[in-house]
């Protein structure tokens, strides 16, 4: 196992990632890979998922193959686990604390939708903020 399979010891955390930590290092690989793109300009981040914008900002990037690869990962991961993500990105953007956990993943969970992978594209920080909620949960990406 490599260190971003394992949670840094000494963490304690009712949270439990049902995600594995490598697929979101990847997704924040593509996500970084994705908004260095001089053509991706997103003005404004969604509020939820089912926010207009989330299909408004990724119009124009339909065959974009960074997007592709991003939106079958995604859509590779049962609904749980896309909760996760969309919870790890409001837990590294502070929306949450880490002791709210639960409560993250019960709210993304009401939120959730068929439109998720774009819902977190359309965040220009997401490859940050995923990568902090990992770090917070005592994972990291090499």
């Amino acid at each position: 196992m490599d260190d971003s399979e394992q949670p840094a010891k000494g963490i304690e955390t009712a949270a439990t990632l049902q995600v594995n930590p490598d697929d979101v290092c990847q997704l924040i690989q593509l996500a970084r890979d994705f908004h260095a793109q001089d053509s991706v300009v997103l003005e404004d981040e969604p509020e939820s998922l089912t926010d207009d914008l989330v299909f408004d900002a990724l119009e124009s990037h339909g065959e974009d193959p960074i997007v592709a690869e991003f939106r079958n990962i995604i859509a590779d991961l049962d609904r749980e686990q896309q909760v996760q993500v969309v919870s790890l990105l409001w837990v590294g953007r502070g929306d949450y604390d880490l002791s709210e956990w639960q409560e993250a993943v019960s709210d993304a969970d009401d939120q959730w939708t068929d439109y998720t992978a774009d819902y977190l594209l359309a965040h220009p920080l997401l490859a940050d903020y995923l990568g902090d909620g990992l770090e917070m949960l005592g994972y990291h990406c090499e």
